[in-house]
């Protein structure tokens, strides 16, 4: 090989290494938290023509998924180096529309959250909607017919006796004010239930959370 064409092949020899390492550090995480978000909450604080899809179309939603976020024993990795874009195109984002109603929600959720997973777009996408269908969420809670008062330990008991391997530990509920805002669900990279600590401890423990009805 003659000395020019190695010295031109040597600066991407070192682009390749810094991207791979890049990719490498993106994937350096431990389970991932499911957040499911109570749509009603939600919306009951979007007024005005700037309101959000999720809750200004036909559709009535209960639970949506907020995001699917890689997460570490202490904190969690966020806008990871990506190798792919930051935008996430309408074709990608429609396939999770019924479960995540926002192509706002979803770009923020890819460059935020996603972009740390490892993954392609579509990839973290499906992997987000394997994670939602991993989870059976219980009809006393997402019924969303009525206004619905709740010990924030009785929610969570209702998704553990619904989910066979959930525990306590491995579930948060969060709270806005006095209204159940999202659930926290911890899952391992392949979607089985785990205990994780920190996530737990900063869980609501309300004796009185209010669902608010959908409307």
């Amino acid at each position: 090989m003659d000395q020019p064409f190695r010295a031109r092949m040597l600066p991407i020899a070192i682009l390749l290494l810094l991207s791979s390492a890049g990719l490498a550090k993106s994937q350096g995480f431990d389970f991932y938290v499911l957040s499911l978000s109570w749509s009603p909450t939600y919306c009951a604080t979007q007024k005005g023509p700037s309101r959000s899809p999720q809750c200004s179309g036909d559709e009535e939603f209960r639970f949506v998924v907020h995001g699917l976020w890689p997460q570490h024993e202490r904190s969690y990795p966020e806008y990871c180096r990506s190798q792919g874009p930051q935008r996430v195109p309408r074709s990608v984002g429609k396939i999770v529309f019924d479960i995540m109603p926002s192509m706002g929600l979803i770009g923020h959720q890819w460059r935020k959250h996603g972009s740390c997973s490892g993954l392609t777009q579509r990839g973290y996408f499906d992997a987000t909607r394997q994670a939602f269908e991993r989870i059976r969420i219980p009809p006393k809670v997402s019924d969303g017919e009525a206004r619905l008062t709740l010990p924030a330990a009785e929610i969570e008991r209702s998704f553990v006796a619904a989910n066979p391997g959930m525990s306590t530990s491995g579930i948060a509920i969060r709270c806005e004010g006095h209204r159940l805002k999202e659930i926290r669900i911890c899952l391992t990279k392949d979607f089985r239930f785990r205990d994780c600590a920190e996530v737990d401890r900063g869980g609501c423990r309300l004796d009185r959370v209010e669902l608010p009805p959908a409307e």
